[in-house]
C-alpha cells in the first residue's frame, strides 16, 4: 500500500493529531514502542512509553517486544536505536530533518583528515584513543570502534576517559569541546594539555609542540543551546537569590560549569532537583522543555526551577518532532507502511556496536 503523504497533516491541529495518535496507538498495541528524549516538546513527549536520554532510550526499546520503535528525538539518536536493536526491529524518525548541529561539526572526512594529519607528528593508532560522544553519526562511532577507540555520553564520560587513558596516553574527543573539557578538568586535566583541534585550519590550527604536549585534543565543537549560557547570569541571579543552587548540563562552558554547584547529566539534573529538599531555589543551565518540566513536576514541593538565559532557547531540530509528524508516522503504520526508517549499513554498525559495547563494558 502506498504512503498516506504527509502534507495534509500540517493543517491538522494539535487537538485533533492528539485524538488521532491516542487511536492509532491503540490499534497498534503492543507492537510499537514510542520513545521521547528528555528536550522533546510536551505535546509529543506525553505520548512516550519511554522517556530519558538517547542510550536509555535506545536499549529499553532494544529490550521490549515492539516491532516499531519512533524515537522522537533527533537522527543519531535513532541509528543509535537502530544499531542496538534486534534485527527484527524498525527504528523511524518522525522527521528526517531533525538533525543535530553539534553532531554535524564533526563528519567522518573531517575526523578522517584529522587522523592522517596526527600522524605526522604522531602514531595515533598507537598513541591516542578516539572518544565519540554518543551525539554523533553512527560512522563516527564506527571509525572509534576500527580504531580502539570508544564512546561515551554525558552520564559516563569520566569511566570512558579513564578507560581511554589505560588504553593510550592521548585521547581525541569530538565532537563537543566543553564536555571534553569538563570531564577532562574534574579529573585533573590542565587547562593547557587539552587543546582545541579547530578543523577549518591545517592540522587543526595546532603547532607540532601543543599536540605532543597535549592530553586530550577536543574538536572544536559546541552545542547551541548550551552556549546560550555564560557566568555573568548566573551572578545576577544569584544577586537577587543567594540561596539559589546552580546545575549545568556539561555541555555548557567552563566557566559556567566552574560557577555550578551541581554539573551532571540531564537524568542527573531531574534526579538532583528531584532528591533536593522542598521550598529550594534552581537555576538550570539546559535545554528550555526539560527545565519547563521540572519546574511544572516539583512545584507542589516548593521547589522554584529557573532557565539560566533570560532569552528563550530550545532545541530547534529537536522542536521538529511535532504531533502532525507523530499522527502521520502511526497512521501509515497502522495502514501497513514504514515510513522514515532509519538503518545503518552492517559495515558500519558492526564496527559502531563495538565502540558502543566498549562503553557499556566500563560504564557503572
Amino acid at each position: 500500500m502506498s504512503a498516506v503523504a504527509i502534507q495534509p497533516y500540517a493543517l491538522l491541529d494539535d487537538e485533533e493529531c492528539e485524538q488521532r495518535i491516542i487511536a492509532a496507538k491503540q490499534k497498534l498495541g503492543d507492537r510499537l514502542v514510542i520513545l521521547g528524549h528528555h528536550y522533546q516538546r510536551d505535546e509529543v513527549f506525553h505520548h512516550s512509553d519511554f522517556t530519558g536520554d538517547s542510550l536509555k532510550l535506545s536499549r529499553a526499546a532494544a529490550e521490549s517486544e515492539a516491532e516499531y520503535i519512533i524515537f522522537c528525538g533527533v537522527h543519531f539518536m535513532a541509528e543509535v536505536a537502530d544499531i542496538l536493536s534486534r534485527p527484527d526491529q524498525i527504528a523511524m524518525l518522525p522527521d528526517m530533518a531533525a538533525g543535530c548541529s553539534m553532531a554535524d561539526m564533526a563528519n567522518l572526512a573531517k575526523v578522517e583528515k584529522a587522523w592522517r594529519e596526527l600522524s605526522s607528528v604522531i602514531e595515533p593508532d598507537e598513541c591516542v584513543t578516539p572518544v565519540t560522544y554518543i551525539n554523533s553519526a553512527a560512522d563516527l562511532k564506527s571509525f572509534c570502534g576500527s580504531h580502539g577507540g570508544i564512546v561515551c555520553t554525558s552520564t559516563n564520560a569520566k569511566h570512558v576517559l579513564e578507560w581511554s587513558f589505560n588504553q593510550r596516553e592521548k585521547i581525541l574527543f569530538f565532537p563537543d569541546q566543553h564536555l571534553g573539557r569538563n570531564t577532562g578538568a574534574a579529573m585533573g586535566i590542565p587547562l593547557e594539555e587539552m587543546v582545541v583541534w579547530d578543523f577549518d585550519k591545517d592540522m587543526g590550527g595546532l603547532t607540532v609542540e601543543q599536540i605532543k604536549n597535549a592530553k586530550m585534543i577536543l574538536w572544536k565543537g559546541f552545542c547551541s543551546v548550551h552556549q546560550m549560557f555564560t557566568p555573568e547570569q548566573i551572578d545576577n541571579f544569584k544577586e537577587k537569590y543567594p540561596e539559589t543552587m546552580v546545575i549545568s548540563h556539561p555541555e555548557s562552558s567552563y566557566e559556567v560549569c566552574q560557577k555550578s554547584d551541581y554539573v551532571g547529566s540531564t537524568e542527573y539534573i531531574i534526579n538532583t532537583i528531584r532528591d533536593a529538599a522542598p521550598n529550594t531555589r534552581w537555576l538550570v543551565a539546559t535545554e528550555l522543555n526539560l527545565v519547563n518540566r521540572l519546574k511544572d513536576d516539583f512545584a507542589h514541593q516548593g521547589k522554584q526551577v529557573h532557565f539560566m538565559s533570560p532569552t528563550v532557547c530550545m532545541c530547534s531540530t529537536m522542536f521538529r518532532i511535532d504531533p502532525q509528524h507523530l499522527a502521520w508516522m502511526l497512521e501509515n503504520l497502522v495502514a501497513g507502511n514504514v515510513v522514515n526508517q532509519i538503518t545503518v549499513a552492517e559495515e558500519i554498525a558492526r564496527n559502531a556496536r563495538l565502540a558502543l559495547d566498549r562503553m557499556l563494558e566500563v560504564s557503572p
